[in-house]
């Protein structure tokens, strides 16, 4: 069986999904897919079989892709409807989605109980990395079924394996804990520097040619200054991710007092009503903290003070 005659079933069309499953096809492999909203499978009807449950859409398939929104739904998908136990032997389950280390672990031998392989396999560059097939693959599995999975990868972005199972998921929490703590700090610098009376767009332009420069200050800076925060990524994922840094340093007898702060701050976030924002829009909850709005022009005062919100 050559690469493109493998036949892969792909599980949550969602904004990440979407795109995956977009390129996958692009690049000639067969797809079964299974969304819990049907309606998200229709733009692929024509190129791909939809299937109405987790258990049909894996059934023949050589390789099946996990992409969904956290370790409870992943749990449901795979064991409680029925997925893991419907893997034919010899097939290849490959989990893209962000969950516990722990979970990948006790779902790799369910698999292994099929005659299945399993990678943990979580990504980073969010729906633009997706649609441009940009992504930072981080897997973790065996080297033989890493290599298995490379000809998918290699669809989809840049896979680096990080080691055994579960060690995807640890780098996927790195770097969470990266994106989110350097989004409070974009956030905050931003805010300082309009505050005081500086051109934040200016401040952003400036910082980008030094230490300091990013792809959160880049991207992410330019979407405070823009106040566009449509999401690629939502706050309660992030939420989500800081939660389970949190849970797994707790695991590890770790301490992680910057991880603590942001997730408490996505918190609030998520609680004054912005659970569907762009992660990038925690600048909103430092704004209601504040009681000020960043402003993309130089202010005429060193207090340009407002009570509106978005």
């Amino acid at each position: 069986m050559t690469e493109k005659q493998l036949h892969i079933a792909f599980l949550g069309i969602g904004l990440m999904g979407g795109p995956m499953t977009r390129n996958l096809l692009d690049a000639g492999f067969s797809m079964t897919l299974w969304n819990r909203t049907a309606s998200k499978c229709e733009p692929f009807k024509d190129q791909a079989t939809i299937a109405e449950s987790p258990e049909q859409a894996v059934r023949d398939a050589d390789v099946v892709i996990t992409m969904l929104e956290n370790s409870e739904v992943v749990e449901q998908v795979l064991v409680e409807q029925g997925g893991i136990t419907a893997l034919k032997s010899g097939a290849l389950l490959i989990d893209m989605s962000s969950i516990q280390p722990s979970v990948a672990r006790r779902h790799a031998g369910l698999a292994a109980e099929q005659g299945a392989g399993y990678v943990d396999a979580p990504v980073s560059g969010g729906t633009v990395g997706a649609t441009e097939a940009r992504l930072s693959i981080m897997a973790g599995g065996l080297e033989q079924d890493v290599d298995r999975a490379r000809p998918v990868f290699e669809v989809l972005g840049k896979c680096t394996r990080i080691g055994p199972v579960g060690s995807g998921q640890l780098a996927k929490l790195a770097n969470q804990a990266i994106v989110g703590i350097t989004i409070g700090a974009v956030s905050e610098a931003l805010l300082l520097a309009a505050q005081g009376g500086a051109d934040p767009a200016a401040v952003r332009e400036a910082l980008m040619g030094g230490f300091a420069g990013s792809r959160i200050l880049e991207l992410h800076g330019q979407r405070m200054i823009d106040r566009a925060f449509a999401p690629g990524a939502p706050a309660r994922i992030q939420l989500k991710d800081m939660r389970m840094i949190l849970d797994e340093a707790r695991a590890e007898g770790l301490t992680l007092p910057l991880s603590q702060q942001v997730h408490n701050e996505y918190l609030s976030l998520i609680a004054n009503g912005h659970s569907d924002v762009d992660h990038s829009g925690l600048l909103l909850e430092l704004e209601h903290l504040n009681g000020t709005l960043l402003g993309s022009t130089v202010p005429g005062s060193k207090s340009a003070r407002s009570g509106n919100r978005e």
